[in-house]
């Protein structure tokens, strides 16, 4: 490990990762991984390397806002893995590994020789990640499974929106992110598990088995026999008044449901009627005419405006918040206080506004390096492997490994 990674008081301090991963369900469980400082070294493929570096607008200095949120704490290393020789690079890399994370269609790393039975004859340790579609096997395992087609195929369009409506995808790639958790989940099980039997492991997951994963209690209700759950819209599925209402200036997200919180709300609303309202007294009936119940909040929150509201409603305990925009929610005090938007130095750009880590420790904290350009580290990485100067001069001319151009020093 270099120095500009070694970190021996991180969670991961000692762990090498080598990322195949491409666009962005396998670089965001690397880059889980490496927010909690284990070693990544994100393996790309000449001439582009990575899909993602071309992905947008918007680009900055040349660099995709898409790859710079899902590669930041890694080193670029660019190997034609396409071809025996950097085939044979790559299995040297993994030789000296703890994971290896990939995503491309089942079957492919097995085609190129660097599969999980090739790579653990020589490293019996390995943690294999593979990230698919729709699984790595089944009636549907070779479909092309992309985050939006996988929203739709796993039943979250339908419960996304509106009963009056279309279906709706989640305004964020939310398959592709959460199999990314999911495959940092898995691959540090399979490190403690290591632990205990000295021996590494296959560990699998895919956009759908994540998506079905998180259907949660939409899905337990529909399997033990209560129905297909319609969309909800913007209130709860379950409990009511829990949802979006309307005051004078825009509108709030209230959670008023249950015994102690709905009498508590019609009080501050002083709307004693809906308590008298047989249509509302109890959840069930409050759920039913949710509508119609919602149109009465919100005719009562026309007297005041959002910020209002939200101090009176939190200063009472009822859970309460506005609706921002992105700018206004990065822009917010609490969330700058958690350091969930940090600057770093990136070679071209200067300074790289990024997202912070969600997870703090005390004693252990993660780190923040900059996404790296593409081949920034492969003269570092394969120097330390062993191969001189004239040998990547060979690579490089032979088009099997890339070095980036020029890296600009960090001040």
């Amino acid at each position: 490990m270099s120095e500009a990674t070694a970190n021996a008081t991180t969670p991961l301090a000692g762990i090498r990762v080598l990322d195949l991963g491409r666009h962005l369900a396998g670089p965001t469980a690397a880059m889980w991984l490496g927010d909690l400082g284990a070693d990544i070294i994100k393996v790309e493929w000449p001439p582009h390397g990575d899909h993602g570096r071309g992905a947008g607008p918007p680009f900055f200095n040349d660099e995709s806002a898409f790859f710079l949120s899902a590669n930041r704490n890694k080193r670029s290393v660019v190997i034609d893995c396409k071809v025996p020789e950097g085939q044979e690079l790559f299995r040297k890399l993994a030789a000296d590994a703890d994971i290896v994370i990939e995503n491309f269609r089942p079957g492919v790393m097995e085609a190129l020789n660097i599969g999980y039975d090739r790579i653990s004859e020589t490293n019996p340790g390995i943690i294999y990640l593979s990230i698919s579609g729709f699984g790595a096997d089944g009636p549907v395992a070779d479909r092309p499974g992309l985050d939006q087609i996988i929203q739709g195929f796993s039943g979250l369009m339908s419960i996304t929106g509106f009963e009056d409506g279309p279906p709706v995808r989640v305004g964020i790639p939310i398959a592709d992110l959460l199999t990314g958790l999911f495959g940092a989940y898995g691959a540090l099980a399979a490190l403690q598990a290591r632990e205990r039997t000295g021996k590494g492991q296959r560990v699998e997951t895919s956009l759908l088995e994540s998506m079905v994963g998180m259907l949660a209690f939409q899905a337990t209700r529909y399997l033990n026999g209560a129905g297909v759950p319609p969309p909800a819209g913007n209130h709860h599925p379950i409990n009511s008044p829990y949802g979006v209402f309307r005051a004078s200036d825009g509108y709030i997200t209230l959670g008023a449901a249950g015994a102690k919180r709905w009498p508590q709300m019609c009080e501050i609303i002083d709307a004693p009627e809906l308590l008298e309202d047989e249509r509302f007294q109890d959840n069930g009936g409050r759920y039913e005419h949710r509508e119609a119940l919602a149109d009465l909040i919100s005719a009562k929150l026309q007297t005041k405006t959002v910020d209002e509201w939200v101090e009176i409603f939190n200063r009472a305990g009822l859970p309460s918040g506005p609706i921002y925009d992105i700018e206004q929610a990065l822009e917010h005090p609490q969330i700058k206080h958690r350091e969930m938007v940090v600057d770093v130095e990136h070679p071209t750009m200067g300074v790289a506004r990024l997202l912070g880590l969600p997870v703090k420790f005390s004693d252990t904290p993660g780190q923040m390096l900059a996404p790296p350009l593409l081949g920034q580290h492969t003269a570092d990485v394969l120097g330390n492997l062993g191969v001189d100067e004239a040998e990547m001069e060979r690579l490089e001319a032979a088009s099997i490994i890339m070095r980036a151009d020029v890296i600009p020093q960090l001040t």
